[in-house]
């Protein structure tokens, strides 16, 4: 694991400083304390930063070809690289080194834009081709590994593995894109189709971009994607066992390291399930750490340790109390953009306790989004039997008046919560479930913005992007494309974007067995009723795990990390809370009105109204705009 940085100059070749690419590597020295390495030739230049996992010794970045022919900076782990290295010897390869990297370099030499299809892994590399001047810049299948990108005013283009490593360069200025701040009020998190900066964009997860020098940049180009359109046959057993096999085979190809490596431990499903498999294809005890808070009804350690004492792990454990918040401008500054998920806090804490042992950590990240095991999925899958029953003439009409007239309680227990659900149903499956996905209506945003920024936006919707791509989706059903999202739209831009930050930011790789392809493929092909099953999300994948996993562990509602954020706005952060409407940057640019600001933090505060996404979203917004130092 690694980042990576660099410049190209394509239509019109300009030297390259090296000293301008050794700056943005950097400021990305947290993703590689161990080396650092540039190169450059005539209009193109390479960085690396390097946290040596695997041929220690041997692998220097930027890393040439045997014959010198094509130069490669590579952030990630390709999985089946041996397996690669055996094939490409056969066709007469030569290697110099024992890793990853120099494969990569041989499976382009022998396969070009082909080779992305053969690398099993998580992976952003930037590789440069001497005799055709051409760079080839590429993203793994689900973005597990980031890549930043601007067009600059001299002509070039700046890449690089976060945000910070772009800023390095000069020529990128600092002013905010209107339509990425809908965005990230929309979902709390910006996807690949948005950065937070003008001029500035992201290399969508499963993309390349193919430069050529002396040619006009071109668009990057979808090489992978997920098909919903096909369904496995088979019984449940035999399906079962497919499924255990794919998971027991993803998890052992991620075992292999040349550093200490473990596993993240939270007692919940997923992470359960690598440990089991990573206890039996270990001969010695797998290291595990886990998070707790100090409010109990928070906390799930005791699962975790279950988990270890079933497993015999050797386990650590830590609680975080409720003073944490005080970390907050730290993770501000981890994300560069803003970034609102609160479990950012304790995924970051659970990362520093297992680097206090290991270098690798094994997650359970990616098995709700591949196998339905989100309550939203669940809800979703739902409310689509009841669309297929009434027509949408009915329904509009039906449950718009009733969810519009329905009282916000977010006080009350979760069936008496029916305004989001109802409002969802008037609405298609596309945009109910965008609703159901954002932290920020239209009807809520509209009332926060003020009346210039709302005319600067010229229509832009957030949420038409997400139901576009559900309608688009190679899918059949409204379960099939709520998935979709998650995997192509939410995961991306939440889940992984907040590991790899978190994670980074420690110096840790951290790696998702449950985003093997293969096994989000197959995921992809199961029946519905193999996915959900009455209220149960993920039903195959707990059914195959029985013979591991206690009920307990399979069974019980679905928690995930929380953070008590809601009291930290009454309490230790109402001052903050309450400045966001009065001295922070979001008003003084003219973005926000700020009396629905104050009314926000007051009925916040003083327990009239939970307003803690929102009012979270404001306040991370505020910290990163105030480090990244924009203008409006």
């Amino acid at each position: 694991m690694c980042g990576i940085a660099g410049i190209f100059h394509a239509e019109t070749p300009k030297p390259v400083d090296p000293s301008r690419v050794e700056r943005m590597c950097d400021a990305l020295v947290h993703r590689g304390p161990d080396g650092a390495g540039v190169w450059t030739d005539h209009g193109v230049g390479l960085g690396h930063r390097r946290l040596s996992i695997i041929d220690l010794e041997g692998s220097p970045q930027p890393m040439h070809s045997v014959d010198g022919r094509a130069v490669i900076a590579f952030n990630g782990e390709i999985y089946n690289f041996r397996e690669l290295r055996r094939e490409l010897e056969k066709d007469g390869a030569q290697f110099r080194t024992s890793g990853d990297t120099e494969v990569i370099l041989a499976a382009y030499q022998r396969w070009g834009l082909d080779c992305l299809e053969k690398l099993h892994g998580m992976f952003a590399f930037a590789l440069y081709d001497v005799d055709k001047r051409q760079l080839l810049l590429a993203r793994d299948r689900f973005g597990v590994k980031p890549m930043f990108l601007s067009k600059l005013s001299d002509g070039g283009l700046a890449f690089a593995s976060e945000l910070k490593g772009l800023l390095a360069h000069p020529l990128i200025r600092r002013r905010v894109n209107p339509t990425a701040l809908d965005a990230y009020m929309t979902w709390g998190y910006l996807p690949d189709s948005h950065s937070i900066l003008s001029g500035v964009e992201k290399l969508p997860a499963g993309h390349f971009l193919l430069l050529e020098q002396g040619k006009p940049m071109p668009q990057p180009r979808r090489w992978w994607d997920i098909d919903f359109t096909q369904r496995a046959t088979g019984s449940e057993a035999d399906l079962s066992a497919e499924l255990v096999h794919l998971m027991r085979e993803a998890v052992q190809s991620r075992m292999v390291s040349d550093v200490p490596l473990g596993a993240f431990l939270s007692g919940g499903v997923d992470s359960s399930s690598v440990v089991a498999l990573m206890s039996e294809a270990s001969a010695q005890p797998v290291q595990t750490c886990s998070i707790g808070f100090d409010v109990a009804s928070l906390d799930e350690t005791s699962y975790a340790q279950d988990i270890a004492n079933k497993f015999g792990t050797r386990h650590e454990a830590r609680t975080v109390g409720q003073d944490d918040f005080g970390a907050i401008d730290e993770l501000a500054g981890m994300f560069d953009e803003p970034f609102a998920d609160a479990s950012a806090l304790p995924t970051w804490r659970v990362c520093q306790l297992a680097r206090e042992t290991v270098t690798v950590a094994l997650s359970g990240d990616g098995a709700d989004e591949a196998f339905a095991g989100y309550r939203r999925q669940v809800f979703h899958h739902n409310e689509e039997r009841v669309r297929s029953l009434l027509p949408s003439a009915l329904r509009e009409p039906l449950f718009g008046s009733l969810g519009r007239l329905w009282p916000k309680a977010d006080w009350a227990p979760r069936p008496f919560r029916a305004k989001s659900t109802l409002l969802a149903l008037s609405e298609t499956g596309e945009a109910g479930y965008a609703r159901g996905l954002s932290v920020a209506t239209p009807e809520a945003r509209a009332g926060l913005y003020s009346s210039g920024f709302a005319s600067a936006l010229n229509g832009f919707r957030a949420e038409d992007e997400l139901i576009q791509l559900m309608a688009n989706a190679p899918a059949r059903s409204g379960l099939d494309k709520a998935q979709y999202a998650d995997l192509t739209f939410w995961m991306p831009g939440d889940i992984l974007t907040k590991v790899d930050r978190t994670s980074m930011a420690v110096s840790l790789e951290a790696r998702e067995p449950l985003l093997d392809h293969r096994l989000v493929e197959f995921a992809a092909r199961l029946p519905e009723s193999m996915r959900v099953r009455g209220s149960t999300g993920k039903f195959l994948l707990k059914k195959c795990m029985e013979r591991y996993l206690p009920q307990d562990i399979l069974y019980r509602p679905k928690q995930g990390f929380v953070t008590p954020i809601a009291d930290w706005l009454r309490g230790p952060l109402s001052q903050e809370a309450r400045a966001i409407a009065s001295s922070s940057i979001l008003v003084q640019s003219d973005w926000f009105d700020a009396k629905k600001l104050a009314g926000l933090a007051d009925a916040h505060i003083s327990g009239r109204s939970d307003h803690s996404r929102v009012l979270w979203q404001l306040l991370m917004l505020e910290k990163s705009l105030t480090r990244l130092g924009v203008s409006g």
